[in-house]
């Protein structure tokens, strides 16, 4: 009858003590390989006692030692552990290394690790970062362009504040002279020399004389200047019966007159639907409309002339001081910046042939007696 097992009675290998002891430690095959500067291959080829995974065999003691440390484990108890389960020896002059007996402590003695991590010259222990590798240059740039920054707006400041501050003195075209160099009474005479030894004293002069001395000068006949030529040359000695009222009327009417109204220069007129638009000289349109058939527009007179964008062109004629012509193109074609003066309107078209056209001679009778009646009107 087979006796079941204890715990004791389990083989318990290296690897899985040195996996144990990693996972207490909270560190993965990563960590270890960050912390110690060995391969994650070769830990996982330690735990799992497995030579061939090293590319070198001089370096495995090392390597299984540097682990066991870091885990806290004896690590010469490890390497001999390693070296009974996976078989390894190393050959020396001295004779075969590995596989030694197993030392006294049967268990990982995890205090021994603690005082390993506790020296700061461990291979395993991370190191700190210096001072100097914490300075980034980008915020060295960034600080000195600021310093650079307030510097600039520093002086600049300061620079406004000197001019503001500064007073120029400009020069005159005559010097000033010194009042203490003159000598107020030196051309008053008192009818005899002094001589040394005379008690004649000199007084100085008064008040009222010195008000002399600064007072101006005043006018025989005060100087008037004219504003006005008409204001000066009313003498206020003449009185309104002395005025000839009819020669005043007859002065104001040939001053006054009575203009009319002058008739338009030039006038857009259309014999059917077109569409026009009057443009200034600036590019301000003044008019834009389809005229219908004998609707007209009269062109304001500019200093420049605007110029006329129309379509159905062959509909569009101008009246130009009560004459008609055009059109502005044959057909319904479109045309585009003609110049509305009187001159170039007679020069680039032939005036029209009331005969021919009946439509336009309509239109041109009805403008000349708007013309007519608005000249009676007034």
């Amino acid at each position: 009858m087979d006796k079941p097992k204890g715990f004791d009675d389990f083989d318990l290998r290296l690897g899985d003590l040195m996996r144990g002891e990693r996972a207490t430690l909270a560190k993965s095959l990563l960590d270890v390989q960050r912390d110690l500067k060995i391969k994650a291959t070769y830990i996982a080829a330690i735990e799992n006692a497995d030579v061939s995974a090293f590319e070198s065999p001089g370096f495995i003691a090392g390597y299984v030692r540097s682990y066991a440390r870091y885990l806290g484990m004896d690590p010469e108890w490890a390497y001999s552990k390693f070296c009974q389960e996976a078989g390894f020896s190393v050959t020396t002059a001295l004779g075969p290394i590995g596989g030694g007996q197993r030392p006294s402590p049967a268990r990982p003695r995890p205090a021994q690790g603690l005082e390993a991590l506790g020296d700061p010259n461990a291979v395993f222990v991370p190191r700190g970062e210096s001072f100097l590798a914490q300075i980034e240059p980008r915020a060295i740039a960034s600080v000195l362009v600021l310093v650079a920054l307030i510097g600039g707006i520093g002086y600049g400041g300061w620079s406004v504040l000197r001019e503001v501050q500064r007073v120029q003195v400009a020069p005159v075209e005559q010097a000033p002279n010194v009042a203490a160099s003159i000598d107020p009474l030196g051309n008053v005479g008192t009818g005899r020399d002094l001589r040394v030894g005379e008690t004649d004293a000199i007084l100085p002069p008064t008040l009222e004389a010195l008000g002399h001395m600064t007072r101006p000068q005043a006018l025989e006949t005060p100087v008037l200047v004219p504003r006005d030529g008409p204001i000066a040359a009313i003498d206020p000695r003449q009185t309104v019966a002395d005025v000839d009222i009819a020669q005043v009327v007859e002065a104001a009417q040939e001053t006054v007159r009575v203009l009319a109204d002058a008739a338009p220069e030039v006038e857009i007129f259309a014999v059917s639907p077109s569409w026009v638009r009057v443009r200034a000289a600036d590019g301000t349109v003044l008019f834009e409309k389809i005229l219908d058939a004998g609707e007209t527009y009269v062109v304001p007179q500019t200093e420049v002339p605007p110029t006329l964008r129309a379509g159905n062109s062959g509909s569009v004629y101008f009246m130009v001081k009560g004459q008609a012509f055009g059109p502005a193109a044959p057909g319904a074609q479109v045309v585009a910046n003609i110049p509305l003066s009187p001159e170039s309107l007679a020069d680039s078209f032939a005036a029209v042939d009331l005969d021919a056209a009946p439509a336009v001679a309509r239109i041109v009778e009805l403008a000349q007696a708007r013309s007519q009646s608005a000249a009676q009107d007034e």
